[in-house]
């Protein structure tokens, strides 16, 4: 067989990699745009141009400088989305401090592990959303909060933790200090005032395109969080291609509902508009799909980012059809296995003709692979499209690591600028993840054909081995997607003494909608073989996900067999 039958591929571009720091291309966005719209959160009521923006972090990198803070000290912020987050991002980037990226959904337990696992400096966070009591959950763990400290922590359990900054996105200037130990924003800023620019302009100037720049853990959908290493080099690039993909530029408009904590926030909304000028929307603190659709419409967004399900929750929404929708143009639909169905109704019912459907993981900063505007139907709604430029890309068998023809079903893989540095503190994963030549284990399961485009089958520990046959979810979550009565489905295997595993079905229907467990079954022997057909079918109302969006498959599989009664084999 010649190499030209294997399933590897790599496609270079025309266009070079970009060798600068963040801060460094920054300024160059800044110098090109400096009236332009850079950001607008509507939640805050706030509005900030590039040269708004650049001063703002600025600000703030010199008060991170005044506050003790150097370059390679790791700051956590733990928020929702909101301009404070996107200022921290910055500037700790300018600074070359590592951020911290901790989801806003974590509760104590996970917060410690987060802490711990990075050797935290310092934290800020806001001081509460919804049901999160965050100054509450951080004096759980830390009661040296309720002492003055004169700004420096001292904790037994966190011995690197040094600061807590609290601030409050709807009340910037207001904030209030709830416990003595506690720093809030306006002490930061103050701390700055003796730090000169120079000082700053000079750290800045020793940074290296490689040195570390950010911490995002993984989703843990599978299993417990690695705190996952990227560089400058890693995250910009792929913010930088992947606009190129979209053919984004100074004129468009991003609404952007998903979480900044989240590398598709952070390096596919936020860093992506940076890199090329674009303005960056804040619809909500939180996903809200009328907050989306109110801000596409009220400020004319280009574009729209999501995961399936907040596309679902938009198109869903009881007022859908009066929103005026139409300067939508692009966007990426990503995070989650993307039905066609689905990518079908957003290209119409939402005039989102150029949307891409991307795919990637947080160890790959995290986009691998896009759609492109021109691309036909069938590769927009069957594929993840092509590796994006100067990576690579194969798909090995699982048993031996053998690369296999085209066509065939095995683990993807990657190697290129875009690769993780690794796991914080953790080199036994890092080594199990990245091969000694640097090939990256994505642990999901595909198929590639001769020009290199990709279809996934599901995740390797979700493939389903029933009575001897491999059975992939997402192959039979498509089908039950074109039933006319079901809105959302997830399949996935339990635990069966004869066959080993059987199938099983939560399904979402639409609204109003009815349906039987035979009904559906009917539906499923009329479009695949039998070993397929759910055995297990539950109609839900909602289901266990991530604060991103992504289906808990892991939840769903505990929660049946416990009401099934099914030992784990």
């Amino acid at each position: 067989m010649n190499a030209m039958q294997k399933s590897y591929f790599h496609r270079g571009g025309t266009q070079a990699l970009l060798g600068a720091t963040i801060p460094e291309h920054f300024t160059d966005i800044v110098q090109r745009f400096p009236a332009h719209e850079a950001l607008v959160s509507l939640p805050q009521q706030q509005r900030l141009s590039y040269r708004e923006l650049a001063n703002a972090i600025d600000e703030l990198a010199r008060a991170l400088v005044g506050s003790g803070f150097n370059k390679g000290d790791r700051i956590g912020v733990w928020s929702t989305d909101n301009v404070e987050w996107l200022l921290l991002q910055m500037a700790t980037a300018r600074i070359g401090a590592v951020l911290v990226n901790i989801n806003p959904a974590y509760r104590p337990k996970e917060l410690t592990y987060a802490l711990q696992r990075s050797e935290i400096h310092g934290i800020f966070t806001i001081p509460s959303f919804r049901s999160s009591d965050y100054v509450a959950m951080l004096l759980e763990l830390i009661p040296e909060l309720q002492q003055d400290n004169n700004g420096q922590l001292h904790s037994k359990v966190f011995p690197s933790l040094r600061k807590v900054v609290l601030y409050d996105p709807a009340h910037a200037d207001q904030t209030t200090r709830p416990h003595p130990g506690f720093v809030i924003w306006s002490e930061v800023l103050a701390a700055g005032t003796n730090v000169s620019i120079d000082t700053v302009d000079a750290i800045t100037a020793s940074l290296d395109r490689d040195d570390p720049i950010n911490i995002q853990y993984t989703s843990g959908t599978t299993g417990f969080p690695k705190a996952v290493v990227l560089t400058h080099h890693n995250i910009l690039n792929n913010a930088w291609f992947s606009a190129r993909a979209m053919h984004f530029s100074e004129h468009d408009r991003l609404c952007i509902p998903v979480p900044f904590y989240h590398c598709f926030g952070m390096v596919l909304a936020n860093l992506l508009c940076l890199s090329v000028g674009a303005c960056m929307v804040i619809p909500a603190e939180h996903f809200d799909a009328p907050a989306v659709l109110h801000a596409i419409e009220a400020e004319r967004c280009t574009a729209v980012h999501g995961v399936p399900t907040m596309f679902i929750a938009e198109l869903e929404h009881p007022d859908f059809a009066n929103y005026d929708l139409s300067s939508l143009r692009t966007g990426i639909m990503a995070g989650a296995p993307c039905p066609a169905a689905l990518m079908k109704r957003v290209i119409e019912d939402m005039h989102c003709g150029e949307i891409l459907i991307g795919y990637g993981e947080t160890e790959a900063s995290p986009l691998t692979h896009l759609t492109t505007r021109d691309d036909n139907m069938e590769r927009r709604t069957q594929t993840v499209g092509k590796n994006l430029p100067h990576q690579e890309v194969k798909i090995i068998d699982i048993e031996t690591g053998a690369t296999v023809p085209l066509g065939q079903i095995g683990e993807i893989c990657f190697r290129g600028y875009h690769i993780m540095r690794g796991y914080y503190g953790q080199p036994d994963k890092t080594v199990e993840t990245i091969n000694e030549s640097g090939w990256l284990y994505s642990g999901d399961l595909g198929t590639m054909d001769a020009e290199g485009y990709v279809r996934i089958t599901g995740r390797r520990k979700e493939m389903i081995i029933r009575g001897g046959e491999n059975i992939y979810p997402k192959e039979i979550e498509e089908t039950l997607f074109t039933h006319a009565k079901i809105a959302q489905v997830a399949v996935f295997g339990i635990p069966d003494e004869y066959y080993g595993e059987e199938v099983m079905a939560w399904i979402q229907l639409h609204a109003g909608q009815q349906a039987s467990e035979e009904e559906i079954r009917e539906f499923c022997k009329q479009q695949m073989a039998h070993f397929k057909v759910p055995k297990f079918i539950w109609f839900v109302k909602e289901f266990p996900m991530t604060v991103t969006g992504k289906l808990q498959k892991f939840r769903m599989r505990e929660m049946a067999m416990d009401k099934l009664k099914i030992q784990s084999q």
